[in-house]
């Protein structure tokens, strides 16, 4: 018997050992077709090939055949990369958009503290030229990248200020600009701390701290920790975060991959500053990565409750690689495991004879983990919050009013742009309200400019037309068409007034971020908040509270 286990164990190495050795030749003889194939290329193609552009294509759609995380960065590209990894670059700190009717990019929102709200640029503010560069017909993208370069470096920047017509110079010194992951925090109604995290760059979970202690000498009794919106980031700072609530040593995540170096154990590394304060995690669908290690962990030690809508559901993990010639790969080499330990990587990315395509993992092929504390949890589909509250859906009036770029028109971006020039001060945060003149003022505005937009039900009755046509009932149905589509018809002043709370609120907020920056704007937007609300009202409920942190009895 023991002879024949050797036997059998002897087969097996061989076959894997010929199986890594065919396995080699098939990667040594495609590098070779490969090679081959540009070499004649280039010597008898019509034209002379960019290598550059050539086999950085060819890259490019290898790595289409498997997750879209898994990217190339040229030379060119690699400072993208470095500021994904660290939030920071040089450059002016401010967004920047298309403006489609005037053809030209212009500020919409400068930063706090940074140089372009130091020299006073303002929103709206036309950009038309960068030292001797004129920027008119330019996209986003080459005017953002003359805006940035090397700190310290000085530069002037031309433009023009459209409430006056004036043609305007600044005289800018790049700085070395850190997008602020931590925008917002502060004291909310009945003991409730609130912050706001939107990335996790390096240093980030410091940053979490100050706040959260200063949130604690403020008289926070309870904490609202809101990651909606956030895409994620460090894996470390996550770990690091987590620990401010979780005892020293306990395990948040895992990852494993293919080779050693990938497979990797996360603990927490200090002592937790509160263990017992009650928390709450708000998410949505584009809480991701990092955010949901935190989320997930959190949920999985029974140490929060997760309030919101199901997350992205990210279970990869990526490191950059330093390639030749200054450019970079960032590369997925493993999937991550919280506490409970799922994963969950919420769509698998299979391989056929024509590339990648998604999957989606169905529920139905899930499976059952177990919190800390005995209460059931999911893998694969992201983080499925404890509460499941669902925000207020964007109608689509608003939608085309506020779009930026190809398809948009402007027209809620001009009338703001207009309100603040008009305007030199306005209220706080919390206390700016647009009265119902101005309310009325910009809905006239938006009439008089002739705005039209595509309702999805006029669109779906379109597209049931021409099926009903194709397969000849039309006719006989026409009269129910016709009266269907009258019925759709829509009247701009009266679509707006039907969403009058939605648009006066979206039009409130851009105006605060004008004078207030992105925190004034967070601050005010949390006062009709239904996610934060629930989320106070059950940390206020310690019955309910601890309640839903408790397995359900089974009969």
């Amino acid at each position: 018997m023991r002879r024949y286990c050797i036997t059998l164990m002897a087969l097996m190495l061989s076959l894997l050992a010929q199986g890594q050795k065919n396995h080699h030749l098939d990667v040594a003889k495609n590098l070779d077709i490969f090679n081959q194939v540009y070499k004649n290329l280039d010597l008898l193609y019509v034209d002379t090939l960019n290598p550059n552009e050539v086999i950085g294509t060819g890259i490019k759609a290898m790595l289409r055949s498997l997750d879209p995380y898994t990217e190339y960065y040229p030379e060119s590209e690699t400072k993208n990369l470095k500021m994904m990894l660290t939030g920071k670059y040089a450059g002016i700190g401010a967004l920047i958009r298309y403006h489609q009717k005037l053809k030209r990019v212009v500020i919409d929102e400068p930063y706090e503290g940074m140089p372009a709200a130091e020299v006073g640029l303002k929103k709206g503010d036309i950009v038309l030229s960068i030292d001797d560069s004129t920027m008119i017909d330019k996209d986003v993208s080459y005017v953002s990248s003359h805006l940035r370069g090397d700190a310290g470096s000085n530069f002037v920047l031309k433009i023009q200020r459209p409430s006056t017509g004036k043609k305007m110079s600044f005289k800018i010194t790049r700085r070395s600009i850190k997008l602020p992951e931590l925008p917002y925090y502060g004291m909310l109604e009945g003991g409730v701390g609130y912050i706001n995290l939107n990335q996790f760059t390096e240093g980030c979970a410091k940053e979490v701290r100050r706040a959260f202690v200063d949130l604690k000498k403020q008289g926070a009794t309870s904490l609202v920790f809101d990651l909606r919106s956030n895409g994620g980031g460090s894996e470390m700072e996550a770990v690091d975060i987590v620990n401010l609530w979780v005892r020293k040593g306990q395990t948040i995540v895992e990852n494993r991959g293919k080779i050693k170096q990938a497979t990797r154990e996360y603990k927490t590394r200090l002592e937790p500053v509160d263990t017992v304060m009650p928390l709450a995690v708000l998410v949505n669908g584009e809480t991701a990565s990092a955010s949901e290690i935190t989320s997930g962990a959190l949920q999985d030690l029974d140490r929060a409750l997760i309030i919101g809508t199901r997350t992205y559901g990210k279970g990869l993990v990526q490191i950059p690689l330093d390639m030749p010639y200054n450019t970079n790969l960032k590369v997925t080499t493993s999937k991550y495991y919280i506490p409970s330990g799922r994963c969950i990587q919420a769509i698998n990315y299979k391989r056929n004879g024509t590339g990648g395509y998604l999957e989606r993992v169905p529920d139905s092929l899930t499976h059952v983990f177990y919190t800390a504390g005995g209460r059931e949890v999911r893998d694969g589909g992201g983080i499925k919050p404890d509460v499941e509250v669902k925000n207020d859906s964007i109608p689509n009036i608003a939608y085309y009013l506020s779009a930026s770029g190809r398809d948009s028109t402007e027209v809620m971006f001009d009338w703001v742009v207009d309100y603040i020039n008009r305007h030199p001060t306005i209220a706080s945060p919390r206390e700016f309200h647009l009265s119902d003149a101005d309310f009325d003022d910009f809905k006239q505005h938006v009439v008089k400019s002739g705005f039209t937009y595509d309702p999805v039900s006029e669109k779906q009755l379109k597209e049931l037309e021409k099926t009903a046509k194709a397969e000849g009932y039309y006719e006989q149905a026409k009269e129910a068409f016709n009266l269907l589509e009258s019925k759709l018809k829509h009247d701009v002043a009266t679509d707006i007034d039907k969403h009058n709370d939605i648009l006066r609120q979206m039009l409130e907020l851009d105006i605060i971020a004008a004078y207030y920056f992105q925190a004034g704007a967070i601050e005010a937007g949390l006062q009709k908040d239904k996610q934060l609300k629930e989320a106070i009202r059950l940390l206020q409920s310690p019955d309910e509270y601890k309640k839903l942190l408790t397995p359900k009895k089974t009969a």
